[in-house]
């Protein structure tokens, strides 16, 4: 009886135990000086709280949208070209008005803005994951691993970028079977924004592990013989997350906009698939025609996300640089 009392308050102990770690963590978090930073920054809190306004409606676009615009036989003519709600020909439930499709422009642009968010962050992670990766190889082993990734490095960086991804989107595009297109245009998207930006994170963490390498952690490390890969990883990188995370946060916006004008200038997202740059595309053909309602409210939808992304990252920039603290 002794014991299985004993093992019974073992078991809730360790039940028990995890819940006041998180407290810590919790109160660790508030307590912090970015946290701090964060709540006494207005701009920071507007722009977060606009942006996760956009992605959760994004996210629940289903069950808060009339329509589903990309079901093409859901979409009915004799409801084409409405305007507004607020015109004395709107009609309800199409708040925004419709295209000349019948598609509900509210609904286009919250699954457009989930397509575009999605596109945007996939690349990042993608060209982070890559320029991490490449540019902790660069600065830690130096000599000509180095120098060939740099020179790779510099060979992308004197082309435009729009171009080098447009040039991706069409081998990719030509390259496929028909029916593979537009089932794989988003991949493509994300393989044609991710392939020229990995330079700019390469270069920012060679630059510091370059500088933390030299460091008597780092050759402490080496006499003990810690594998190189637990170096780069558990020493150096943590010393470099902070240049690379505001990087990050600034590329997001420029992701999002980097699709919406693939997609604008038409080799994106396809019509029946429409992001936020293939909606703005569709109705600049209609913008002088009286229907500006289906060019002017993607755009600005647009303009918010980028918007809040931008204040966000430089927020965090200045919360994160020591001499400004």
């Amino acid at each position: 009886m002794a014991d299985l009392s004993m093992t019974t308050e073992t078991d809730t102990q360790t039940e028990t135990a995890p819940l006041p770690a998180r407290r810590a963590r919790l109160a660790a978090i508030r307590d912090s000086d970015l946290w701090h930073s964060f709540r006494t920054h207005p701009s920071a809190v507007f722009a977060a709280c606009l942006l996760a306004l956009v992605a959760l409606t994004a996210l629940f676009a289903p069950w808060i949208t009339p329509q589903d615009p990309y079901d093409l036989a859901a979409l009915e003519l004799w409801n084409s070209e409405i305007p507004p709600i607020w015109n004395e020909a709107g009609q309800w439930p199409y708040i925004l008005g419709t295209d000349t499709q019948g598609r509900d422009i509210l609904s286009a642009i919250l699954y457009g803005s989930r397509i575009s968010l999605i596109i945007g962050f996939a690349s990042v992670i993608a060209a982070l994951s890559v320029g991490l990766s490449l540019g902790l190889i660069a600065g830690y082993f130096g000599g000509w691993i180095d120098n060939v990734i740099m020179r790779l490095g510099d060979v992308l960086l004197s082309m435009p970028f729009i171009l080098i991804a447009i040039l991706i989107t069409a081998v990719a595009t030509a390259s496929l079977p028909t029916g593979l297109k537009d089932i794989l245009a988003a991949p493509i998207l994300i393989l044609a924004i991710a392939v020229p930006s990995w330079v700019q994170y390469a270069r920012t963490v060679r630059a510091s592990a370059m500088v933390e390498r030299k460091k008597e952690y780092v050759q402490a490390a080496r006499l003990i013989r810690v594998k190189p890969w637990r170096i780069m990883l558990h020493h150096i990188l943590p010393n470099c997350l902070t240049p690379i995370l505001v990087a990050a946060t600034l590329n997001f916006g420029l992701a999002i906009l980097s699709e919406a004008t693939l997609s604008f200038l038409g080799v994106g997202m396809p019509p029946d698939q429409p992001s936020l740059g293939t909606l703005i595309r569709i109705g600049n053909q209609y913008l002088f025609s009286g229907l500006w309602w289906i060019v002017v409210f993607p755009a600005v939808q647009l303009c918010l996300i980028v918007l809040s992304v931008n204040m966000i990252g430089d927020w965090l920039r200045d919360a994160l640089n020591p001499k400004l603290r």
